[in-house]
């Protein structure tokens, strides 16, 4: 990806996903009863909305491209941050619940480190690896939570 317009509206999508999950797992936790996970995860939806915000400012004075879904260039068919909880719900567990966050994360990280390492652009690398090191940041403290929670059986 060799262009900051471009990596930018990827950005915004990925962040978008990431906010909107956290935010259906920090419900999910509360219907579970579990209000520290819950909070956890409202503090990483407030994260993914900060990285959102500064996307979208760094795309303020550019156009940015009005994507459809078959035009984002993620690794798999869709935003590495989009995971669905859908069939799951009713199963949610803490521990369900994180290792999908981690998922998501660790795409999330890989999609923007694999940018980094890929473009020829300086200023779309520079930008890359800024959000990766914030996905490794939420990749590390996840890992932490899921530490404290392991998958029982």
């Amino acid at each position: 990806m060799n262009d900051v317009a471009l990596f930018l509206a990827h950005a915004v999508k990925l962040e978008e996903d990431a906010a909107r999950r956290f935010a259906d797992l920090s419900e999910a936790m509360k219907t579970y009863g579990n209000q520290e996970v819950a909070t956890f995860f409202g503090k990483m939806a407030e994260f993914s909305r900060l990285h959102l915000a500064d996307a979208r400012k760094r795309s303020a004075f550019r156009p940015i491209p009005d994507l459809q879904p078959g035009d984002y260039q993620w690794p798999d068919e869709e935003s590495p941050e989009a995971a669905s909880m859908e069939g799951s719900h009713y199963l949610m567990t803490v521990e369900y619940a994180l290792e999908l966050a981690l998922d998501s994360e660790r795409r999330g990280h890989a999609f923007y480190a694999g940018v980094a390492a890929a473009t020829e652009d300086p200023e779309v690398r520079m930008m890359a690896e800024e959000f990766a090191a914030e996905e490794e940041e939420h990749v590390r403290e996840l890992e932490a939570w899921v530490a404290r929670h392991p998958r029982k059986g």
